[in-house]
Parts: structure tokens; C-alpha cells; sequence
């Protein structure tokens, strides 16, 4: 059975383009010109990957993945932008997106982001990607993994999913340095084609939210090789 993409794009040449090209490798295809179309049909049917457009009538494509999240947070999605910033980028990763490719994108390129978005999903559904205990610890730093809520010194502290995702992956490995591609590799998946810095900003938006409020800093940067979780000396 031929894995099922849904493309959500309003520009009709672009939407045309990828609707051959992915049907020609295999793929069943369907489209929708509207952000409202676009999260209709997410909802109702069943996708092994999304292609959606940022930039879209009637609902943005942020806003559709936003809603979409908020009912299935399994089904692979790349955004697909004319914006090439960092700021844009992390920003759609942070509303759960899998992965981006800036527009104009090279079909392979594309082609190759679909089966590694794809080969992820399966290793999810079949239980291979690690599992986490449900609560862990770290001095007054507790993280709840099945219910993704997370408190210092009894406030509660709201993370985005990558942000959560890249906290538990340093708790798993306490008292141990990881460098940027073991992150990467982790979080972000084997297969994630982009910046190693997106690292850097996250373990920045990290430390705003679990360390600088307080007196102890538990994110450690080891300068040349990455960083770590420490429990604090008493």
C-alpha cells in the first residue's frame, strides 16, 4: 500500500509540480488550496506526511498545524516557507512541525526530507525510539514524561515540544556531555537535514526557562565539544 501525502499549498504551479512529482515515486496524493481545506482533510483522513504551506488564505499554515497538534501529535509534517531566517525556522519546529524546506526547494532534496520524515514515523509507531521513566529528577527540577508537564522548586514551567524533547534527552544522559549531532540525532531525528546551531538557540531558549530564574544553573556548556545536565553540589 502507497504511503499518503496531503499537500496543502495555494500556489497552483507549485501544488501541480509536487502532486506528478510524488505521485510519479509511488505516493498517493491529494491537495487543498485553503489552510481551512487543508486542516479539514488532516482531520478526517489518515496521512502518512504533510506538506504545508506557511503562507496560506483563510488560515495560515502555522495555525493549521497549531490546531492540528493539538489532535494528533504523530503525523509528520514539513513546512514548506519562502522565509530562510532562523527565527522562522525554529518557530515552526516549535509548533511541532518535523522538518521545513525553503522555497524555491530542489524536488530531490524534498524527496529525501518525505522518506526520512516517513522512516521516522515508522520507528515510532514500532516502538523503537527510546522511552523515558515516567517521572525524573534533577535536584528540584522534575519532569513528568507521560503527561510532558515539567516544575522547579514547585513552579510550573511550560516548554514547547522541542524544548521538552531536548530536556529529557539531557536528563536521560545526567552528568553526561553530548555533543551537537548526538542532540541532533536524538531529537531531532537521524535523518533532520538543517543547522547544527538550532542546538545552540534551543539550549538557549532552555536555560531562560528552567535556569536563569533560579540561583543553580543545571545546563552546563563544555566549550569545544557540547553540552550537559549537572545536578547541583551540595
Amino acid at each position: 500500500m502507497s504511503e499518503r501525502i496531503l499537500i496543502v499549498e495555494d500556489e497552483e504551479k507549485i501544488s501541480r509540480l509536487l502532486q506528478l512529482e510524488l505521485s510519479y515515486e509511488g505516493y498517493y496524493v491529494e491537495k487543498a488550496n485553503t489552510g481551512r481545506k487543508g486542516l479539514d482533510l488532516a482531520l478526517e483522513q489518515s496521512w502518512d506526511l504533510i506538506l504545508l504551506d506557511i503562507m496560506l488564505p483563510e488560515l495560515s499554515g502555522t495555525e493549521v498545524l497549531r490546531r492540528l497538534r493539538k489532535i494528533d501529535s504523530l503525523t509528520p509534517v514539513i513546512f514548506l516557507t519562502a522565509r530562510d531566517t532562523i527565527p522562522d525556522k525554529v518557530s515552526g519546529l516549535d509548533q511541532g512541525a518535523n522538518d521545513y524546506i525553503t522555497k524555491p526547494f530542489d524536488i530531490e532534496e524534498l524527496l529525501a526530507r518525505i522518506r526520512a520524515c516517513i522512516r521516522n514515523r515508522l520507528l515510532v509507531n514500532e516502538g523503537i525510539k527510546e522511552t523515558y521513566p515516567p517521572i525524573m529528577r534533577n535536584d528540584s527540577l522534575v519532569v513528568h514524561t507521560l503527561t510532558r508537564e515539567v516544575e522547579r522548586e514547585g513552579v510550573k514551567i511550560d516548554l514547547t515540544p522541542k524544548e521538552f524533547d531536548l530536556l529529557i534527552f539531557l536528563m536521560k544522559n545526567k552528568n553526561m556531555v553530548l555533543d551537537r549531532e548526538q542532540i541532533i540525532n536524538h531529537v531531532w531525528g537521524f535523518n533532520y537535514i538543517g543547522e547544527t546551531n538550532v542546538v545552540d538557540v534551543y539550549i538557549r531558549y532552555l536555560r531562560k526557562k528552567i535556569d536563569y530564574k533560579f540561583n543553580t544553573h543545571y545546563i552546563q556548556t563544555i566549550r569545544g565539544v557540547g553540552y550537559c545536565i549537572r545536578e547541583s553540589e551540595q
